[in-house]
């Protein structure tokens, strides 16, 4: 793109998470000189999310702002600024502020939370998605109080961490059989579902909510569990909602269908992050990825798209991490193809991996406190290199090793 037409591009990113703040630095990064505005829904500087449920939460900073010079970049901030459609054929989205036109449209509107159903309003009930419900949860953590967390997931994990870490009694509430049920193997998250009880958390498995009231829970079996506080992870879908009408095609999960640059079936009109699906050739399916990782990547292919500097499509290694009672896990890749699951390790000691193969090839690994195996098992997931399983499957053998 010459840099006349440059100068001219109004490119709008609507979105100031981690994917919208990183699409605009990339542009810049990229060279490219048009007029950028960031539009978020949230009054306050853009801010990075995984410190929410661990440094912020427990009071060990007050936020977690990205480290951006906007107006050094010269990029225009509209901060608590809800967007409310988007009319592709005039080039225009709504605001509450009326009209903003755009030559260019990066969707990057993230997820939103699940809400418990019924506990809508019910004084106590609290979400942990943004910096707002952090700073309303942290009192609850100083304050020592009976805390019941509603799903195992992957936050449901991190905010019991932190609510044990501050003192409080913790019973986390799980419908299905274990925890990670919907993202991980049976065999993988049996060991893991001891670390709640080894940390003072009890954790009950097929346990669904029935009601919420203040100062309690009543689950569908009839027992009551008192809470002074209920936490609900229970997952997030994409944050499309707000373009209903507007034409653009989205997947069954409500995600975007960005193509292998991220562009969608709409004409100059991009999206990235949490909100958006990409199509995969690693591995041969399409993808919806809420993670960290895929926030900071995907905006330099939207970017270098823009620009004209693409020159390779957006098929990234999946990469996430969690920090929970006291071990730092890892995961790369996509398993869900898999055909055969190595363990490096005993799932009962501290410190153990899973490597997952397909045709001998490593497609995905979860390491728990081994970065090192995270750190090679991502090169060969990355490079399509096939390895002796009984090498792989060796501990005190270095992955990188385990090459055929």
């Amino acid at each position: 793109m010459s840099e006349q037409k440059q100068a001219q591009q109004h490119v709008v990113i609507v979105g100031a998470g981690m994917a919208g703040v990183q699409t605009a630095v990339a542009l810049r990064e990229q060279g490219f000189a048009g007029p950028v505005t960031l539009i978020g829904a949230e009054p306050h500087q853009p801010y990075d999310r995984p410190p929410l449920s661990k440094a912020v939460l427990l009071g060990k900073a007050e936020n977690s702002a990205f480290d951006v010079d906007f107006e050094a970049l010269g990029i225009e901030l509209r901060l608590g600024l809800d967007v409310t459609g988007l009319r592709a054929a005039d080039h225009e989205i709504d605001t509450e502020a009326g009209p903003v036109r755009y030559d260019t449209l990066v969707v990057a509107t993230g997820a939103q939370p699940v809400t418990l159903p019924g506990a809508e309003g019910v004084p106590g009930v609290h979400l942990l998605r943004t910096l707002d419900d952090a700073e309303r949860l942290g009192p609850v953590l100083a304050r020592r109080r009976t805390v019941v967390v509603v799903g195992a997931g992957w936050i449901g994990a991190e905010f019991a961490t932190a609510a044990r870490e501050a003192g409080c009694a913790v019973t986390v509430v799980e419908a299905a059989d274990r925890p990670l049920a919907g993202a991980l193997p049976a065999e993988v998250t049996t060991p893991m579902a001891e670390w709640y009880a080894a940390n003072g958390a009890e954790l009950l498995t097929h346990a669904r909510v029935d009601t919420v009231e203040p100062g309690r829970v009543l689950l569908a079996d009839g027992r009551e569990l008192p809470a002074d506080a209920v936490v609900v992870g229970i997952g997030a879908h994409p944050a499309t909602g707000w373009l209903t009408g507007s034409g653009i095609a989205l997947d069954p999960s409500g995600a975007v269908t960005a193509d292998e640059r991220l562009r969608t079936s709409l004409p100059d009109v991009y999206a990235v992050g949490d909100c958006a699906s990409f199509p995969s050739a690693r591995y041969g399916e399409r993808l919806l990825v809420h993670h960290w990782d895929n926030a900071l990547q995907g905006p330099r292919t939207v970017a270098a798209t823009i620009t004209g500097a693409a020159d390779a499509p957006y098929d990234p290694v999946p990469y996430f991490w969690s920090e929970q009672f006291g071990r730092f896990v890892q995961y790369a890749g996509h398993h869900a193809d898999a055909d055969e699951l190595l363990w490096r390790g005993d799932p009962a000691d501290e410190t153990w991996s899973v490597l997952w193969l397909r045709a001998g090839v490593p497609v995905a690994l979860l390491a728990v406190g081994r970065p090192r195996d995270l750190a090679q098992g991502r090169k060969l997931i990355e490079t399509g290199a096939a390895v002796d399983p009984a090498r792989a499957a060796d501990p005190s053998i270095p992955l990188k090793g385990a090459l055929r």
